[in-house]
């Protein structure tokens, strides 16, 4: 049985292991995937360096709506920015370096492509 918005979790899964590949080829340490709280969900917490990194995948099988990135409107920022918070809190990591990333994926049939924004936004509350 086929529900509902499978298709769109089966490619944001898909899109995920692309970004974690890709980020991992880039030096980033993948630390924890889906940590959950809360406040929602964080697709990846990765390190680079000394940053501690916290990724948003976003992932399109068409360009009918844009490029990926432009679905982390504000309020989605907000909602990853305490979350975000609630790790660094729950992990005891404070103080360190932090920033936000968001990793765009696009899985079209001429063949994927990942861009990676770094600093993609400021810590939003």
């Amino acid at each position: 049985m086929v529900m509902k918005g499978d298709g769109r979790i089966r490619t944001g899964k898909r899109g995920e292991e692309l970004a974690v590949a890709y980020l991992k080829s880039k030096g980033y340490r993948i630390i924890e995937r889906n940590y959950k709280c809360l406040f929602g969900e964080i697709d990846i917490v990765a390190k680079e360096g000394n940053t501690v990194v916290f990724v948003e995948v976003k992932s399109r099988k068409s360009e009918d709506f844009g490029d990926p990135q432009a679905a982390v409107g504000w309020e989605k920022k907000r909602k990853i920015s305490r979350i975000a918070l609630k790790y660094l809190e729950e992990k005891h990591l404070y103080p360190c370096d932090a920033r936000f990333d968001v990793v765009a994926v696009k899985m079209l049939p001429a063949g994927n492509t990942i861009e990676l924004i770094q600093n993609a936004f400021e810590l939003a509350l």
